[in-house]
């Protein structure tokens, strides 16, 4: 616990010499999270690797990311982010492994594969506006709910 409040500390400080991070905010909470619109980001010091974790959203702060327009996006966001966390871990005393990296990554993969399934054949669909699919199997059409932090839902339309 000690080492995640010195982390803590540490970042507050490099970020306030940021001109894109000098209202930077770091809340404990139940889930990392980075909020650009607050600039804040949220991190629960109890989970196992959480430095590793910290220095993930980190670096979605650093990068400047923001919105996404489609979800594979996320993917690109998300691993530009571990990248960067990698590349300052050193800064900080922290080691981040590629296990590390490739589970919260396999995560979103995940998230991604199951947000695609088409709910009436189960064939991969094709994103075709933000949360928006369409199955080239069977031509079901459906959205599906932001779902990152909650149970996936998909609503399908029917085609005229």
């Amino acid at each position: 616990m000690e080492k995640i409040t010195s982390l803590v500390n540490e970042l507050k400080n490099n970020a306030a010499r940021l001109p894109h991070l000098h209202s930077l905010t770091l809340k404990k909470g139940e889930l990392f999270s980075w909020n650009h619109t607050a600039c804040a980001i949220i991190y629960n010091p109890d989970i196992e690797d959480a430095p590793a974790y910290l220095l993930h959203e980190y670096s979605h702060a650093l990068l400047e990311h923001h919105q996404y327009k489609h979800d594979i996006d996320l993917i690109r966001l998300e691993r530009a982010a571990w990248d960067k966390a990698v590349e300052i871990s050193q800064n900080y005393g922290v080691v981040i492994s590629e296990d590390i990296v490739e589970t919260a990554l396999d995560s979103y993969r995940d998230w991604l594969h199951n947000r695609s399934l088409c709910p009436n054949c189960g064939a991969t669909g094709i994103e075709t506006a933000p949360r928006a699919y369409t199955c080239p199997a069977c031509r079901t059409d459906w959205h599906v709910n932001e779902a990152r932090t909650c149970a996936l839902r998909r609503y399908t339309k029917k085609r005229p």
